[in-house]
């Protein structure tokens, strides 16, 4: 059984910050999967934002936790626009459908709360849950993206080219991370879901200004670029080892 509901209107900024849930696909490129010495999935692996983490366009800077090794992961970002539950992974037409637009995003992840995590089997949602750790580009049209598995990934650090990479490299396409999802959990207009990061991750200081952006067919697209500082934390939060 397939569900699917027809959204009114068009996805905007603010809207991006009311989605119910942000759903992250990870370990989806091979090379990033060795750069981090992780297992390959057998099936598409996912976890969940807050969306608490969203920054927008000229909200600011991506903060930095105390005692946090900071890193980066770009991401091609789908905009749900249509209820999804139960998708058959072959229903390519319906899972396109079922996208309202795109946008381009970077996955902000504490990676050693993570590895300390990993190591000690306990759960890591605070690595990618702080504040700020979802900066986003303007939302891209659809007709933009013609097919969202054959545009081109980057992301420098100042003037440096850290990831650029193409979405044919992707180890599970659109369809089949769209099923999988919406077999465990009902996909909800403005839902955002984020179709992972190939290689060349790393760690971002403050002081430094991250740059990415969307090529389709060798042209970079307006709307996807982004520019994001980093700046440390005034809070209270230090990390520390569980």
């Amino acid at each position: 059984m397939v569900s699917l509901v027809l959204r009114r209107g068009l996805t905007t900024m603010a809207s991006l910050k009311k989605a119910n849930k942000v759903v992250c696909i990870g370990r989806n490129y091979a090379d990033h999967i060795t750069e981090l010495n992780s297992a390959r999935p057998k099936q598409p692996f996912f976890f969940q934002k807050p969306t608490t983490s969203i920054l927008l366009p000229g909200q600011g800077n991506v903060i930095r936790p105390k005692g946090v090794d900071l890193h980066y992961e770009v991401e091609l970002a789908l905009v749900i626009g249509k209820e999804v539950k139960d998708l058959d992974a072959a229903d390519e037409k319906g899972a396109l459908d079922a996208i309202e637009s795109y946008a381009l995003s970077i996955d902000m992840t504490a990676r050693n709360a993570q590895n300390e995590a990993k190591k000690k089997g306990l759960p890591w949602d605070i690595s990618k849950g702080f504040d700020t750790f979802l900066p986003i580009s303007k939302v891209i049209p659809k007709s933009a993206i013609p097919d969202p598995h054959k545009i081109e990934l980057y992301l420098k650090v100042n003037d440096q080219v850290r990831q650029n990479d193409s979405t044919e490299l992707m180890l599970f396409r659109i369809p089949r991370i769209l099923s999988d999802i919406s077999k465990v959990m009902t996909l909800l207009p403005g839902d955002i879901v984020l179709t992972g990061t190939p290689k060349g991750v790393g760690p971002v200081v403050p002081g430094e200004t991250m740059y990415a952006g969307i090529k389709v067919d060798g042209k970079e697209l307006e709307e996807a670029k982004m520019a994001v500082g980093v700046e440390e934390s005034t809070s209270s939060y230090v990390y520390a080892e569980t």
